[in-house]
């Protein structure tokens, strides 16, 4: 199978690039900044068309997550950043897939739990999850974010893509012992002293160990009838305090100091990145895979923790 990851120089792309070349299949990265790598890496600027339409030709699949990284301040200029680097790649992606004389059977294409709205009162699944925008009191940060996370979905989707099936995965977080990931950053907070709840510890976290991302991806292939959008999470999200406590015990440290919500947004504005992280709400629940069969691997965090932290060699 031949598979392209256009934006797949991230986190996410090189686990989904590991996992395909441990499975012997063909992998082409398309990136601004190509890097050496086991697989093909192919430059692209995410705007204009160039050589690399050529990699689309006869692949199998393409999974896009071309985006900027959302750690960061959301002044107006990484805004715009932050929205145009999605929406545009796709609309790019869109119009090169109609001039392909055989494009891939299928797109996946990254969108992300954050579309949802802010929910402690029950989960949010693809049926009746309800996407958020203009909460009363929700901050214009959150806003933003589900804002962005429509307009990609909507420039995926309202394009006809003759003979390529089209899934936009709503994805938690996911977490892998990569260096620099998010698990890492939360480990180093956990080793500071630092792991306990962030603001009010009811917020929910979404998530999703990297085996069953990948297993999941898996699914979606084999399975043909599958389209639309789908949530890839654990099927068991949890509060951040719980969340917190379990990454602590994994780790055999006993103390973890709580980060009170205004202490948040003054490290937040420091790390210049944003508070919304890690105080919205993400009670995502993944029912369309859950019905079709799939079995995680790792369902609890209590068990996928252990493993992930077992695995990053910085237990104790």
């Amino acid at each position: 199978m031949k598979v392209v990851i256009p934006g797949g120089s991230g986190q996410v792309g090189q686990i989904l690039a590991r996992h395909f070349h441990w499975q012997g299949h063909a992998i082409t990265v398309l990136s601004r900044i190509p890097k050496s790598a086991p697989w093909r890496m192919v430059q692209w600027d995410a705007e204009t068309r160039g050589e690399w339409v050529r990699e689309l030709e006869e692949s199998d699949v393409c999974i896009n997550l071309a985006g900027r990284s959302v750690n960061c301040r959301y002044n107006a200029a990484n805004r715009r950043e932050i929205h145009e680097s999605r929406v545009q790649s796709t609309r790019l992606l869109n119009d090169v897939f109609l001039s392909l004389r055989r494009p891939p059977r299928l797109w996946i294409n990254a969108s992300t739990a954050t579309i949802y709205r802010h929910a402690l009162d029950r989960a949010m699944d693809e049926v009746s999850g309800e996407l958020g925008g203009n909460e009363p009191g929700a901050p214009n940060t959150w806003n933003f974010s589900i804002d962005v996370a429509k307009g990609w979905e909507e420039a995926f989707f309202s394009t006809v893509t003759p003979g390529t099936r089209k899934i936009a995965i709503r994805s938690a977080l996911t977490l892998s012992p990569d260096r620099e990931g998010v698990f890492d950053v939360l480990l180093g907070l956990v080793r500071a002293g630092l792991g306990g709840r962030q603001g009010s510890g009811k917020q929910f976290v979404s998530w999703i160990h990297e085996a069953d991302f990948v297993r999941a991806i898996d699914f979606l292939i084999e399975r043909e009838e599958f389209s639309g959008v789908v949530n890839l999470a654990s099927p068991n999200p949890v509060p951040n305090r719980e969340f917190m406590r379990v990454l602590r015990e994994a780790c055999g440290i006993r103390i973890g100091l709580p980060s009170p919500e205004w202490l948040l947004e003054i490290g937040t504005f420091l790390k210049r990145t944003e508070s919304e992280l890690v105080l919205k709400s993400r009670r995502v629940v993944p029912s369309r895979l859950l019905d079709a069969g799939f079995a995680f691997r790792y369902p609890d965090w209590q068990d996928a923790a252990r493993d992930l932290v077992d695995r990053s060699g910085h237990k104790g």
